[in-house]
C-alpha cells in the first residue's frame, strides 16, 4: 500500500485559511482585526469579536435587546467592559453614564439587537455622533446597526452599517436584515 505523498496534495480542494474573528487575509502590523454582527430579527443574537475573542455573544450570555456595547482600550486591545442597554423598556441614563466618562482613545463596538432607538435621546446621538458615527441621527425603530468608534476620532468612522427598518424591504417579519461587518482597526499609540 502506498501512502499518498506531496503530488497528489495539489489536487485536494485548497482550504480557505481564515484569520483572526474569521477575516479573509490578517491585518497588518500595529492593528486589531475585529467582526460585529447586529442580532438577527429578535432570535439571533448579536456578536462582537476582536484579535480572535469573543467579547459578546448568545453562547457567552452578556448580549441583550437594544445596543449591545463593548469598551475597548484603543492601546493595548484589551476588553474594558461590554454590556447590553434594552433601548425598548430600559432607562436611556444606564447608557448616558455608560458612555458619557469614555477616555481618549477608548474603541466603542457597537451591536444592534430588535430595537436599537425607541429610547435613545439627543443626547445619546450625539455622543455617538461625536465617536463618529454618521447614521445614529437617522437610528429609528428595530433598524439593524453595526458601528465602531473611539472616544476623541476627528471624522467619521469608516465602520458603520445601517440597515432601516421597512415593511418593503424587511428580511424577516417586521425586522430588516442582520448586518455584519469585519476589518482591521489601528491601534492607538498611546491613550492620553
Amino acid at each position: 500500500m502506498r501512502l499518498a505523498g506531496p503530488e497528489n496534495s495539489a489536487t485536494a480542494e485548497p482550504r480557505a485559511r481564515k484569520y483572526k474573528c474569521g477575516l479573509p487575509q490578517p491585518c497588518p502590523e500595529e492593528h486589531l482585526a475585529f467582526r460585529v454582527v447586529s442580532g438577527a430579527a429578535n432570535v439571533i443574537g448579536p456578536k462582537i469579536c476582536l484579535e480572535d475573542k469573543m467579547l459578546m455573544s448568545s453562547v457567552k450570555d452578556n448580549v441583550g435587546r437594544g445596543l449591545n456595547i463593548a469598551l475597548v482600550n484603543g492601546v493595548s486591545g484589551e476588553l474594558i467592559e461590554a454590556r447590553a442597554f434594552d433601548m425598548w423598556a430600559g432607562d436611556v441614563n444606564d447608557l448616558l453614564k455608560f458612555i458619557r466618562p469614555l477616555h481618549e482613545g477608548t474603541l466603542v463596538f457597537v451591536a444592534s439587537y430588535d430595537d436599537p432607538a425607541t429610547k435613545m435621546n439627543e443626547e445619546t446621538r450625539k455622543l455617538f455622533s461625536d465617536l463618529g458615527s454618521k447614521n445614529v441621527k437617522d437610528l429609528a425603530f428595530r433598524d439593524s446597526w453595526v458601528f465602531v468608534g473611539a472616544k476623541g476620532v476627528q471624522n467619521k468612522s469608516p465602520f458603520e452599517q445601517h440597515v432601516k427598518n421597512s415593511k418593503h424591504t424587511n428580511k424577516y417579519e417586521g425586522w430588516p436584515e442582520a448586518l455584519e461587518m469585519e476589518g482591521c482597526i489601528p491601534r492607538r499609540t498611546t491613550a492620553s
